[in-house]
C-alpha cells in the first residue's frame, strides 16, 4: 500500500471513531443498555445469534448484531444478516392486498369464490377481509395447533404442487367453524390470499411484492425463500436440542413454504426500511394503516386483540402492534409503538419453540420508553 493510500486510511479510521464518539452521551448510554440486554438474553434463552434494528421517527437509531450467524464457520451477526422473516411475511401480503383494495381491483367484501370457481359451496360466505383476518374457517395447513403442528395433514410436506392443487386442497377440507363466527390462526388464509394476488394481476406473489413494495422501498436483501439460491450474509437456522445447538433441517416442499404466508428472507436492517414507509402513505393511505391496525370486533361487540396481518396490545397505556414469525430454526418480531413512533426489530437464528423474542423486543422498547417496562406480550397466539 503506498504511503497516501494509508494516510488516507488513517484519516478515514479517525473521522469515524470522531463520528462515533460525537454521538450524544444520552444515546450511547442508551446503546449499552441495549447491548447488555440483549446478550443477557441471549445468554438466558441459549440463542446463537441476534440482529436487532431500533426505529424513532421513521429514522433508523439502534442496529446491532449479536452472537453467530453460523457456529460452525463462526461468522459473526451483523444487521445485513439475512433471517428468515416467517409469519412477519404476512404484512406483506396484506399490504399488497390493500393495494388492489385501495385501486378497486378487488374489495374486502369479495366473495372469494369470486377467485376460485371451482370452490364448494361452503366458501361462499368467505370474503377477502376473512382471510385477512384469520376468520374464514378454512383449516390451517399446518394442522390444529391445539393437537400440535401438522396434525391433520391437509397437503402432504414433502411433495410439490401448483397453486391449483393447494386451493383444491384447502377446498376438501371441512370448515373449521362458520366464516366471520370465530378467530382462528389460518396460514391456508395467506396463502389463498397469494393466489388471489395472481388472479387479479397476472403476477405471481414474488413479481408483486417485489415490483410495488421491496423495489420501490430499497430493500434490496429481501428475497423468497429458496433453497438453491445464494444468498450473501445469509444465517444459518438452529435447533435446541437437549441444551445443545443442532442445525435445523428444512424438510418442506419449495411450493408448500414459497407462499405468501411466510416466505420472505430478509434483515433487520431492510425491516426498518418497511417500518419506516409505514409512516407514511408511500404504500397504502393512512386510512387503510389504520384499518389494519383496529382490533377486530367479536359478534357480542367485544374487540379481538388481532387485526389484518397484526396483533393489537396495550403496552401500559401505549398503543402497540405486533407480529411474530418463525419456522426451521428461525424466530423474529416486529413491533410498533405508534403512537410513540418507536419500533423494535428482532430477528434469531433458533427455532421458535425455545425462543421468546417478544421478551427481547419488550426489553429494548423499555429502554427507549420506561413507562412501557414490565409490558410483554404474549408469546403464543
Amino acid at each position: 500500500m503506498r504511503m497516501t493510500q494509508i494516510a488516507v486510511a488513517g484519516c478515514l479510521a479517525v473521522s469515524l471513531a470522531a463520528a462515533a464518539d460525537a454521538r450524544p452521551a444520552a444515546e450511547v448510554a442508551l446503546s449499552a443498555k441495549v447491548d447488555a440486554a440483549v446478550r443477557r438474553q441471549m445468554r438466558e434463552q441459549r440463542i446463537p445469534g441476534v440482529s436487532i434494528a431500533v426505529v424513532r421517527d421513521g429514522k433508523l437509531i439502534r442496529a446491532a448484531g449479536y452472537g453467530l450467524s453460523n457456529i460452525e464457520l463462526k461468522v459473526p451477526v451483523r444487521p445485513e444478516t439475512i433471517f428468515a422473516a416467517g409469519s412477519i411475511t404476512k404484512q406483506f401480503t396484506a399490504t399488497a392486498v390493500m393495494m388492489l383494495v385501495e385501486e378497486e381491483r378487488l374489495s374486502l367484501d369479495d366473495s372469494i369464490t369470486k377467485y376460485f370457481p371451482d370452490a364448494p359451496p361452503a366458501w361462499k360466505p368467505i370474503t377477502i377481509r376473512h382471510l385477512l383476518t384469520h376468520t374464514s374457517g378454512i383449516p390451517d395447513i399446518f394442522g390444529d395447533q391445539e393437537d400440535g403442528l401438522y396434525a391433520k395433514g391437509v397437503v402432504d410436506f414433502h411433495r410439490d404442487y401448483s397453486e391449483e392443487d393447494l386451493a383444491r386442497a384447502f377446498a376438501a377440507q371441512p370448515l373449521d367453524f362458520e366464516p366471520g363466527s370465530r378467530w382462528n390462526y389460518s396460514n391456508s388464509g395467506y396463502q389463498l390470499l397469494g393466489f388471489v394476488i395472481r388472479a387479479v394481476t397476472g403476477k405471481s406473489y414474488a413479481e408483486f411484492l417485489r415490483e410495488r413494495i421491496l423495489v420501490p422501498l430499497g430493500m434490496n436483501h429481501t428475497t423468497i425463500f429458496n433453497y438453491a439460491d445464494i444468498i450473501p450474509n445469509r444465517a444459518s437456522g438452529y435447533d435446541l436440542v437437549e441444551g445443545q445447538w443442532k442445525r435445523s433441517v428444512t424438510w418442506q416442499s419449495v411450493s408448500t413454504l414459497n407462499n405468501a404466508d411466510g416466505s420472505l428472507l430478509t434483515s433487520t436492517l431492510d425491516l426498518a426500511k418497511w417500518d419506516a414507509a409505514l409512516d407514511t402513505e408511500r404504500l397504502l393511505k393512512r386510512s387503510s394503516l389504520e384499518a389494519m391496525w383496529k382490533p377486530m370486533d367479536r359478534d357480542d361487540g367485544s374487540a379481538y386483540p388481532a387485526a389484518i396481518a397484526w396483533f393489537v396490545a396495550n403496552a401500559q397505556g401505549h398503543r402497540l402492534v405486533f407480529h411474530t414469525g418463525g419456522g426451521f430454526g428461525f424466530y423474529a418480531s416486529i413491533s410498533r409503538y405508534l403512537d410513540d413512533r418507536v419500533t423494535v426489530v428482532v430477528m434469531t437464528n433458533v427455532d421458535e419453540t425455545h425462543t421468546d423474542v417478544l421478551k427481547i423486543a419488550a426489553e429494548i422498547a423499555a429502554i427507549y420508553l420506561p413507562e412501557t417496562t414490565g409490558a410483554n406480550p404474549v408469546k403464543d397466539w
